[in-house]
């Protein structure tokens, strides 16, 4: 069988980009077992409230991610929503807990996806956002929308 190419996404954390303000973005590994896997491969998986946490020796883990069991799974099946070990280099996650650490900032999963057959997770540094910055932004985004519908009908009127 071929070794399979490119990227494949698989679940996005769509709220944590509207509550948080992403400053730095990375990317990690998962440690998963067989049966996670297969279940990712159908595309199962949510990462709506899950968060990171970093141990006292160092290690990075993905918690409150749900992915569900695998449906032809047999009695080692998986806990849906076990912790993750995630996997980075030592100095990146250093960096990652000194930063967190300041007022405000927290660490994120923004995605989960294949890339050349390997699960991987994008992970943030993220700064949570006030509610007049949530409404800001939302205020910007139809502002944009609008503009281009309105380019959209005044170039239609010149053909």
């Amino acid at each position: 069988m071929a070794k399979e190419q490119g990227v494949k996404p698989i679940a996005q954390n769509k709220k944590a980009r509207h509550d948080y303000a992403i400053e730095d973005k990375y990317e990690a590994g998962l440690v998963l077992t067989g049966t996670e896997v297969k279940s990712l491969r159908e595309g199962h998986a949510s990462l709506a409230e899950s968060f990171i946490t970093i141990d006292r020796r160092g290690e990075m883990w993905l918690e409150g991610a749900n992915i569900p069991e695998y449906l032809n799974g047999t009695w080692n099946n998986h806990a849906p929503k076990r912790k993750r070990k995630l996997l980075l280099h030592a100095a990146q996650i250093d960096k990652l807990a000194r930063q967190s650490q300041a007022k405000g900032f927290t660490i994120i999963p923004l995605s989960l996806y294949f890339k050349d057959g390997r699960v991987k997770a994008e992970i943030a540094l993220a700064r949570g956002k006030k509610e007049f910055d949530k409404r800001q932004a939302l205020r910007e985004e139809q502002d944009k929308r609008e503009a281009l519908r309105v380019m959209r009908y005044a170039n239609k009127q010149v053909r």
